[in-house]
């Protein structure tokens, strides 16, 4: 057993659990160095909104149809061969976007599609080892954790690729992160080999455990709350990073907002992670969806980059109060439901269903919005209806009703 006491405590890591969370930094510090900056470099090469939803609503229409593929490949074989494609999708997608270079706009399709086979084969198996090697006591560690070396990677990914694009002429820079993005996939498969194997067995019963939501109301609290996450997900992921860069034309700066934004959070994923318990559980969502919601305004009708800033500090307090509990509550509801054990790909299959499916909503109305509105009207009362999402997915959540000894 590995113990992390100056962080969390007396908190027990058994060695599984750390190389899972080994893997999550990875592969976070991978998408922070170059996920930011393929919008940009797409955005750079067209300068069209509606091409940027084009790509995006790719990934979101692609990875939920892989979910549910990739859990029938989970009942059929081992969970981490499952984990190790999904990575090899997302390498497969960066050496895709170094050979096309200059003309990767014209491939938007395939790029995105890459990106949303290797986003569903890495999260289901992510998702569904999560909810097997951590138990109850241990998954706002788990959460809280994961998030800070989110965090890590995302303090030094956007100012190091930010810093290293306009270092060099031409695309050398973009060049450059995505190779190392790629190298980071690869050690990342590496690891998976030291996982302990995890046969798998059963029947696929997907639409049997979509219809559990007809006999479990906190099933059905938890779909409709990340249906309504992903309302907020869908645009916001992208469309930020855009802002900042049509504000300061700049990709150190988007780097520098990217630094700002995961240095407040590493600090704010540690303490959630210590602090969240159950009993504050449901408190911790409500605030920070609220807040989420609150610092649209701080951009909505002027995306200066000052102000852009201060919303990247603002949302990085909010995030993990929202979804460090979040998190831990619905993994606390597919553990209580319904043939859990035996059924539990099938309940992450559901929610990342539920989850994609409020982000491709949220991408056709971007591409509605672009298409046949003026842009800088649109997008802003857009925002405001989409951003409603986690503010929204928190209330649905209060309603969640755990055993007590899950919720003191």
């Amino acid at each position: 057993m590995l113990k992390l006491k100056r962080l969390f405590g007396d908190a027990e890591v058994p060695k599984d659990l750390a190389l899972l969370l080994f893997i999550g930094g990875l592969y976070s510090l991978s998408i922070a160095l170059s996920n930011t900056f393929v919008n940009i470099f797409l955005w750079k090469q067209s300068g069209k909104f509606l091409d940027i939803g084009i790509y995006n609503l790719a990934i979101v229409v692609f990875q939920p149809l892989t979910f549910i593929l990739a859990g029938r490949w989970a009942k059929k074989i081992d969970r981490v061969i499952v984990l190790r494609i999904g990575v090899i999708f997302l390498a497969l997608f960066f050496m895709v976007v170094l050979f096309w270079g200059k003309g990767a706009d014209r491939h938007l399709v395939m790029l995105g599609s890459l990106l949303g086979i290797g986003y569903g084969f890495y999260w289901l198996a992510f998702n569904v080892l999560t909810f097997e090697i951590t138990e109850p006591e241990t998954r706002d560690f788990f959460n809280g954790f994961l998030g800070t070396l989110s965090s890590a990677g995302g303090v030094i990914g956007p100012i190091s690729a930010g810093f290293m694009i306009t270092r060099f002429e031409s695309n050398a820079g973009y060049t450059l992160i995505f190779a190392i993005s790629l190298a980071l996939f690869a050690l990342a498969v590496v690891l998976s080999f030291f996982i302990k194997r995890r046969p798998a067995r059963g029947v696929y019963c997907f639409f049997r455990v979509m219809a559990e939501r007809k006999n479990n109301i906190n099933w059905r609290y938890v779909t409709n709350a990340h249906f309504l996450q992903g309302l907020r997900d869908g645009t916001f992921v992208f469309i930020i990073s855009v802002f900042v860069f049509i504000a300061t034309k700049s990709e150190l700066a988007l780097g520098t907002f990217g630094l700002i934004n995961s240095g407040i959070s590493f600090i704010s994923y540690t303490l959630a992670g210590r602090f969240i318990r159950n009993s504050f559980r449901k408190k911790a969502m409500l605030i920070g969806g609220l807040i989420l919601y609150g610092a649209i305004f701080l951009i909505i009708f002027n995306f200066s980059y000052p102000r852009l800033l201060i919303y990247a500090a603002v949302i990085a307090i909010a995030y993990p109060m929202m979804l460090v509990p979040y998190f831990s509550m619905t993994y606390d509801v597919i553990g209580k439901s319904w043939k859990a054990a035996e059924m539990r790909i099938e309940y992450v299959v559901v929610k990342e269903v539920f989850l994609n499916s409020g982000r491709i909503v949220s991408v056709l109305s971007f591409m509605a919005a672009v298409a046949f509105f003026n842009d800088e009207k649109s997008i802003p009362i857009l925002l405001l209806f989409i951003g409603t999402g986690h503010g929204l997915a928190a209330l649905i959540m209060q309603h969640v009703k755990l055993p007590h000894s899950m919720e003191s």
